[in-house]
Parts: C-alpha cells; sequence; structure tokens
C-alpha cells in the first residue's frame, strides 16, 4: 500500500512538472505572435534618416519620405486596431504601396540602392509562418 502511494505521488510531481514546464503561448515556438510593433514618430524617423543616409537623399526627399513612412504607419495601425485581424494580404499590399510611392521620389541610383536596402532589412527579420 505504501509502495502504491509513493508511486502515485511520484507519478503526480512528473505530470505536475511537465504540465506548468510549458512555454509561454502553449508551448509554440516562434516567440512573439502577431504583427511587429508599430514605431512611433520618433523611430520612423531614425528609420527614415538611416534610409537617408543609405541612398543618399536630399534633405527636401527625406522630409517627403518620411511623409510617406508616417502615413503608412498610421494607416497601418488603423487596419491593426480593434478586434479585426487584417489579412496578409492587406498588409502586404500596403507596404507594396509604401514601396512603389517611395521609388517614385527616387532616381535609377537611388532605386538600385533602396531595393539592397529593403533586401538587408528583410533578412534581419525572422522568417513568417504561414
Amino acid at each position: 500500500m505504501k509502495s502504491i502511494k509513493s508511486f502515485l505521488t511520484v507519478a503526480f510531481i512528473i505530470i505536475s512538472t511537465f504540465t506548468y514546464a510549458q512555454r509561454p503561448g502553449g508551448g509554440q515556438r516562434g516567440g512573439h505572435q502577431g504583427p511587429p510593433p508599430i514605431p512611433n514618430n520618433q523611430q520612423i524617423e531614425k528609420m527614415v534618416s538611416n534610409l537617408a543616409d543609405k541612398i543618399s537623399l536630399t534633405d527636401e526627399k527625406e522630409t517627403k519620405i518620411l511623409k510617406l513612412y508616417q502615413a503608412h504607419f498610421k494607416e497601418v495601425k488603423a487596419k491593426i486596431s480593434g478586434n479585426n485581424r487584417p489579412k496578409r494580404e492587406d498588409m502586404e499590399a500596403l507596404d507594396a504601396a509604401l514601396e512603389k510611392n517611395v521609388k517614385n521620389l527616387l532616381t535609377d541610383d537611388q532605386k538600385v540602392k533602396y531595393e539592397t536596402y529593403l533586401k538587408s532589412q528583410k533578412k534581419r527579420l525572422p522568417p513568417r509562418r504561414r
């Protein structure tokens, strides 16, 4: 009888350990789930300033592109606020529209540098799960 109680106690401890030792989010890999956080105005300014340095923008073009980025992230914020989760295709379309609008302001040489910049930024991001 004593050995059965001991066995049940050990089994309960083992089961409890495995049950409560799961990762946050139910043991899913990848950490953060959902869309990335939206940058604030200061972060957007830093992002565009970095872009301006990389692709040699004039002050005038940097200001225009900053306005495009601010409008873009304002629209993204509106899409993801509330209870509805936007479709990936809609968000990708917003990104594509931003890229197109930025490219419309660039010279041919800057467009090449911009493409390189975008590729380097996408390499820094973790791969998306589908």
